[in-house]
């Protein structure tokens, strides 16, 4: 609601002053912020009146009564009053902030259809965690409005170019686009990364280099956001089409009645609930696909076997920024994720995919060099692809097995892109964070102690008996590994601020480590 009221203001205000960067916490931090010195002052006002009133709410657990200004919106609130109402266990919440055919704008222009969307859940009924949550967006939407396009957006990414539209209308009506479009896909791009992106957060293979090379074949991935879908693509292969359960969920169906009749409001409210879905084949014919936590690449995957094409959209100007994960923690937890859900959808062919990997292993550097990156974030991407190959691919292979013996899982873990000042300035400074303690951080930290015992040991080996030629391999790995993990020294030796490594870490992993390196002794 505060968003919506504060759009009003903004949206003119960038209209008339040709705003680029349409988030006003990134317009107002940018070094173009001041060009239009007298509104940017009002304008900052309102907005920073804005998130006081909702950081008072986040901080208080409930809506101010100063902060009501109608009867409407206290009708609103007291429906989510009830004891029995939590995050986890809820109705279906249908909200519409801003009708189209009612509100305008301050100057007077018409505001798009805003609605708020919260799917039913209940302890007990499937989540399917973001494709779940996707699929109720695409339904409600079909029910209200039926729009031909759909863009699926991160929470974190936001506008960063208003003429993207634009761009996505010229791919789907031109006449030379390929006749089996289904999806435009713009790379996912970030604000924030320091010099060197010790994390790899840039992900520059996967969402940069690779889609480049597929646009020339059927096409990109799909990469979970910054994707415009045509919305006949959720309802089956080009030729053929799958038939939803209600008339108005058809892709070719016409909506002519207001988003806020009753007859509307009651059948979003009906296909949003959490039982709507069984017995149906949404998320394995219709919408987005079940059966893996990485849903983007699987839907895309899906797409493409049944015969849509798609297209790789990558302008000079980013058409979306986003946020990045600045602690290890944060960085491997989102790789573990992404492990699992790789895993869910791998067959026996994959030793082939496994195979061609290590022959495009030594493309990488040239990718960054041709894409514009730097040699250290090239060296950045190689030690956390290290790092990442020990610790979440691991505990993603571990968990994957658990949870297909039954055994309960912490299941999915969101990543934190929580920022604070200090966390930030050692972002900003190149130095890795370890500042908690996580069995993740236990394998690489391991491997790391090993690693400089071995180098150790082959040095002193060499030293007595020159035999260079018998440890040369053993002494380039060995080397390899402690140059990599140079960070891990760091962390657990020289510094002191709140990044370092912690006690409980280094104790288990030096534990482990000497365990290890007494066993190799004892067999060799």
């Amino acid at each position: 609601m505060e968003a919506a009221k504060f759009a009003k203001v903004w949206l003119p205000f960038c209209r008339d002053n040709n705003i680029m960067d349409r988030c006003p916490e990134a317009y107002f931090s940018s070094s173009s912020h001041g060009k239009v010195e007298l509104h940017d002052e009002e304008i900052k006002v309102v907005y920073e009146r804005m998130k006081i009133r909702i950081e008072n709410v986040v901080d208080r657990g409930e809506i101010c009564s100063e902060y009501i200004i109608n009867k409407a919106q206290r009708q609103i609130f007291n429906k989510y009053r009830n004891p029995g109402f939590t995050r986890v266990n809820h109705p279906a919440i249908i909200q519409v902030l801003i009708e189209s055919t009612k509100e305008r704008d301050n100057t007077g222009q018409p505001m798009p259809n805003l609605v708020y969307v919260s799917r039913e859940k209940s302890k007990n009924s499937p989540h399917h965690f973001k494709a779940g949550a996707l699929n109720s967006l695409l339904r409600v939407s079909g029910v209200m409005t039926n729009a031909p396009i759909v863009l699926t957006q991160d929470c974190d990414m936001y506008s960063n170019d208003p003429q993207t539209l634009k761009r996505v209308l010229c791919y789907i009506y031109n006449s030379l686009a390929p006749p089996r479009l289904g999806y435009v896909q713009f790379p996912q791009r970030y604000h924030g990364l320091n010099n060197n992106d010790i994390y790899g957060g840039e992900v520059l293979r996967l969402f940069v280099a690779n889609p480049v090379g597929m646009d020339g074949l059927q096409g990109p991935s799909y990469v979970g956001s910054g994707c415009f879908f045509l919305r006949r693509v959720f309802f089956g292969g080009p030729t053929s089409m799958v038939q939803p359960e209600v008339q108005e969920l058809r892709p070719d169906h016409m909506m002519e009645k207001p988003i806020t009749t009753e007859v509307v409001k009651e059948l979003a409210h009906h296909v949003a609930g959490c039982n709507y879905e069984n017995n149906t084949k949404w998320g394995y014919q219709l919408g987005f696909r079940y059966g893996s936590l990485v849903e983007d690449y699987f839907t895309g995957y899906q797409l493409h076997c049944e015969g849509w094409e798609s297209i790789f959209c990558h302008p000079s100007r980013p058409a979306f920024l986003g946020d990045v994960p600045i602690s290890l923690i944060d960085a491997v937890s989102q790789t573990k994720r992404w492990a699992i859900g790789l895993l869910e959808v791998t067959d026996p062919w994959f030793m082939l995919y496994a195979f061609l990997f290590v022959g495009a292993y030594y493309q990488d550097c040239y990718d960054f060099i041709l894409f514009n990156s730097t040699y250290k974030r090239w060296w950045n991407d190689q030690r956390i692809w290290l790092i990442k190959g020990l610790s979440p691919y691991l505990f993603g292979l571990m968990e994957y097995i658990i949870k297909h013996l039954g055994i309960t899982t912490l299941g999915f873990n969101v990543t934190s892109k929580v920022q604070d000042n200090e966390q930030s300035k050692r972002y900003d400074q190149g130095l890795m964070e370890f500042g908690i303690h996580s069995p993740m951080f236990i394998p690489f930290t391991t491997a790391s102690i090993v690693n400089i015992f071995a180098l150790v040991i082959g040095m002193i080996r060499l030293l007595n008996d020159w035999s260079l030629e018998k440890l040369f391999v053993q002494m380039f790995i060995a080397g390899f590994g402690v140059l990599n993990s140079w960070p891990v020294y760091e962390a657990m030796i020289t510094r002191s601020d709140k990044g370092r490594m912690s006690v409980q870490t280094i104790v288990v992993s030096f534990s482990l480590a000497f365990v290890l390196c007494c066993g190799a002794s004892l067999v060799l």
